[in-house]
């Protein structure tokens, strides 16, 4: 029997050293910004359609840990998990976890 939840989603990311979020952050020492490297793990979930799917109208960021730097023109693995409410996500740069965090339905107000 095939469970759906097992599945995980895996891709790659080139982080390009001209993107313009290195850009003041930080002089001397550029390090990808949190909010991009948020905005990579969403991207991908939306080029996911069933997962993305399981998760509703609206996402809500519901966990995130930062856990170590990204620099300009390193390789980003990003791995997707289902599980029963919300999708779990990692990113790894080569076998070092730099972030890690979970994504669900939006609650309604």
């Amino acid at each position: 029997m095939h469970d759906e939840r097992a599945t995980a989603i895996e891709s790659t990311h080139s982080i390009d050293a001209t993107l313009p979020a290195f850009d003041g952050h930080f002089a001397g020492a550029p390090v990808l910004p949190g909010a991009y490297l948020l905005a990579i793990v969403l991207h991908e979930l939306e080029q996911q359609p069933a997962l993305r799917a399981a998760l509703g109208a609206t996402l809500q960021v519901q966990q995130v840990k930062f856990l170590a730097p990204v620099t300009p023109g390193q390789t980003l693995r990003v791995r997707l998990q289902r599980q029963a409410r919300a999708i779990d996500f990692a990113v790894h740069r080569g076998a070092t976890l730099v972030a890690r965090g979970q994504v669900g339905a939006a609650e309604a107000a």
